[in-house]
């Protein structure tokens, strides 16, 4: 409707001015086009750079990031395609203790554009009225365990019944707590539950303070130094009880800018093409031990998966990707951590890997 006025508008003083004919034929003509093509004119103006949020780490005197963004942050060609643009790529540092509450905070305050990150606390954003967006999936999802004092009795989760239990709450993977209580009958007030962040945590269980401990691969390193001993990882259980971490993106961004969120998510699946590679599987865990954890930490991580190392990096949709979330956001209201209910429909865009995917000539590798 604007379009259309500016150009009547336009028209008419052209001949109040008695213009040149073929003047007002191009005019015409432009105008035609730009009611076609309405978007032309309207079209948001592209930002001066791209914030994403990213647990980092100091090796070396640089700062680097854990996983896939390490590999995305390199990116020749993402690079170049941002330089054309004359945009800037800007890595917003989030610290490993506080990730949830970091990431949710700047996208609420419109700090970032994207941000790699938790299932549960995305889901928790998005029921506080902030709509983000699933722009490209993480891998298969990383192990949780159970660690308890080494002089514990304790076999199971069943044998800590009552007992205090050292569990950073809204962080992911809170819901395979939920879910291993579920599984046995049990539930969060059948337990004394600590809330404290993963490095609280392993201290209180050093300490005795605590009669166990769920946490992520950081169980080896307490069990190395002899101040726990894992009873329980999502090894033993089904492959969508682990916890999932994604490339997640402000909804406004990605309805405004859906090219530069392609050029991302295509950087992404380059990255996880790469390290999904047999050959360079060697390569990529020996780099992540820069981030803190010894490399055999991060080896028996890795190992005694139920599927191939391609398969676990596997950045396609899948129906178990929309389940996994469905339990994520009943977890959220059965606990309370959230009160209105979140589409799990509405989170995911599996556009962006798709058209990636295509781009790159990788539509039968993952299949």
């Amino acid at each position: 409707m604007v379009a259309r006025r500016l150009c009547a508008g336009l028209v008419e003083k052209m001949r109040e001015e008695k213009m040149h004919t073929g003047f007002i034929r191009q005019l015409l003509l432009a105008c035609v086009l730009l009611l076609a093509f309405p978007s032309v004119l309207f079209a948001a103006a592209e930002p001066q750079e791209i914030r994403i949020a990213v647990v980092a780490m100091g090796a070396g005197g640089k700062q680097v990031f854990v996983g896939t963004p390490q590999l995305v942050s390199q990116d020749p060609v993402l690079k170049a395609e941002l330089d054309k643009r004359h945009i800037k790529l800007t890595w917003v540092p989030v610290a490993t203790s506080a990730v949830a509450s970091e990431v949710n905070e700047d996208f609420a305050s419109h700090n970032i554009d994207f941000a790699y990150y938790g299932d549960l606390p995305s889901v928790i954003l998005n029921a506080s009225g902030i709509s983000t967006r699933l722009v490209a999936p993480g891998n298969l999802g990383s192990n949780v365990y159970l660690v308890v004092p080494p002089n514990s009795t304790a076999h199971s989760i069943q044998d800590l019944k009552g007992k205090r239990i050292a569990l950073n709450r809204g962080r992911p993977w809170e819901v395979t707590f939920g879910k291993l209580l579920a599984a046995n009958g049990l539930s969060f007030s059948d337990f004394k539950v600590v809330n404290l962040n993963p490095q609280a945590g392993a201290s209180a269980l050093a300490a005795g303070s605590v009669d166990a401990f769920f946490t992520l691969s950081d169980a080896y390193t307490l069990s190395d130094k002899g101040v726990g001993k894992i009873i329980w990882s999502t090894k033993q259980a089904p492959n969508d009880w682990k916890m999932r971490a994604e490339l997640w993106g402000s909804q406004d961004f990605v309805s405004k800018y859906p090219d530069l969120t392609q050029l991302l998510v295509t950087a992404d699946i380059r990255a996880v093409h790469w390290i999904s590679q047999q050959q360079n599987r060697d390569a990529y865990l020996q780099d992540q031990a820069r981030f803190g954890y010894p490399e055999s930490v991060i080896r028996r991580d890795a190992d005694n998966e139920n599927v191939s190392w391609k398969d676990y990096w596997s950045p396609l949709y899948s129906p178990a990707i929309g389940s996994h979330y469905q339990a994520v956001v009943q977890h959220a209201r059965s606990t309370g951590l959230i009160r209105n209910n979140v589409d799990v429909n509405n989170l995911i865009l599996p556009q962006f890997v798709a058209a990636g995917v295509k781009d790159l000539g990788l539509g039968t590798y993952w299949n």
